[in-house]
């Protein structure tokens, strides 16, 4: 494998192969599409990792943005953006999740994984407005943490994520009946409850409202084990959702047999299981995953190790299974950055998640050979869908008084979304593995 030279930009390099300047290819041409332009397609994630997913009905759609933003140059967009920043001043904070490409993130006043942003927007109260690049759940569990007089704006409305669309309220809603109808509602004379539902915080505020009101609780990747163990203190059994890898790789971790932990497929009666095999369970897996994450292999591991003898492989626990088996090690996006900044001599490492994230590591540490699992460039379609134009404007709209793009949850999910999330805030995670989020 030929590691090109480190260069932080997606965009460039996506650019630089389709120009054959460098090698590698792109998972395809359509990321070199302006993302107004894929806006005004047909619903949908859009190019990238997610572009064969089905994005459902209700998902939220970018309307056509101001012809000024779609023409300026890449240098106008950023004059505009430091000249509004600077101008708004405390008025406004920028977050910029790990996956959002390089050209947004250097505009961001913190940077990090959706539940570090999530409390960033708690830590400045004096600020107006808090501009989210991120995707739809992350802007919502900003507006659960922030106050009600700051208005949370997504620059996007078409960057949603489909592992959250993955389980949609309706679809939780049944499986829980029917669940109940298999194991009876109430907790035994023990105190303790037949399931428990454990949300990933990677979902709607919809969901997370539906796990407060039936004494569940949020996870992150991070966390995810201490949750489990939390929910276990409560309950018989856990379904976890919507992410099956992180709850089938945590439960495993923990001890929990494979043959107990069902597949629950919402578009099957009982989700496509029997009695005996749901009262047997320890964990119900939601049918999800993440698009990014599932492209890594076992044999992309193996061909890393073959070509970089002493490689440290490390990957996100939304991989598969077998891929984080194969894998040294496997951990949140925080865990990943922390153990190439702890790295103190020269070190291959081969990384299985986001490609803007990956090459953003590899060019803030050239002392290290730092490239992705995945020789593909195929990047989180709807992080790709936030770009520069999308940010001026929503600065400048400020600037005018206008807040556009402003995700606001509805009080009856807020309250009970509320409650599953500082029950999340109240189970630490062992300190090696302190800090939460994807």
């Amino acid at each position: 494998m030929t590691i090109p030279a480190p260069t932080a930009s997606v965009d460039l390099t996506l650019r630089d192969i389709s120009a054959g300047t460098t090698g590698g290819g792109t998972c395809t041409t359509e990321l070199l599409d302006a993302p107004w332009d894929v806006d005004a397609r047909d619903p949908g994630y859009g190019p990238g990792a997610s572009m064969a997913d089905t994005a459902p009905a209700t998902a939220p759609r970018q309307g056509e943005i101001p012809q000024e933003y779609r023409a300026a140059s890449s240098e106008e967009l950023d004059r505009r953006i430091r000249a509004a920043k600077a101008e708004l001043g405390d008025r406004v904070m920028v977050l910029g999740h790990f996956y959002q490409r390089d050209e947004v993130v250097q505009y961001a006043d913190y940077v990090g994984d959706s539940f570090q942003l999530a409390t960033a927007a708690t830590a400045r109260t004096e600020a107006e407005a808090i501009i989210f690049c991120g995707v739809h759940f992350m802007a919502e569990t900003a507006d659960l943490l922030s106050t009600p007089e700051q208005a949370v704006i997504l620059p996007n409305l078409a960057a949603g994520c489909s592992m959250a669309d993955m389980a949609d309220i309706d679809q939780v809603e049944e499986c829980w009946e029917q669940l109940m109808e298999v194991y009876g509602e109430g907790e035994d004379a023990d105190g303790i409850a037949p399931i428990v539902p454990v949300t990933y915080m990677n979902s709607s505020a919809a969901i997370k409202g539906f796990v407060g009101r039936h004494g569940g609780i949020v996870c992150t990747s991070s966390n995810a084990s201490t949750v489990l163990q939390w929910a276990f203190e409560r309950g018989r059994r856990v379904l976890f959702f919507p992410d099956q890898h992180l709850g089938r790789n945590t439960a495993k971790a923990m001890g929990i047999p494979l043959e107990q932990m069902p597949m629950w497929n919402p578009r099957k009666p009982l989700g496509g299981n029997d009695e005996q095999a749901l009262h047997e369970a320890q964990v119900v897996l939601w049918h999800g995953f993440c698009s990014v994450h599932k492209r890594f292999t076992t044999d992309q591991i193996a061909k890393a190790r073959a070509e970089h003898p002493g490689v440290r492989v490390i990957v996100h626990p939304e991989c598969p299974m077998p891929v984080v088996d194969a894998a040294d090690e496997s951990g949140s996006t925080d865990y990943i950055r922390k153990a190439i900044e702890g790295a103190t001599e020269p070190t291959s490492f081969a990384i299985g998640t986001e490609i803007n994230l990956v090459q953003r590591l590899a060019a803030q540490h050239p002392q290290h050979t730092i490239f992705c699992l995945d020789p593909v460039v195929c990047p989180c379609s709807t992080m790709y869908r936030i770009h520069p134009g999308y940010l001026a404007w929503a600065l400048e709209s400020l600037l005018e008084g206008e807040v556009i793009n402003r995700i606001s949850v509805g009080q009856d999910v807020a309250e009970p979304a509320r409650f599953a999330l500082e029950r999340m805030l109240a189970a630490k995670p062992a300190p090696v593995s302190s800090t939460p989020g994807r």
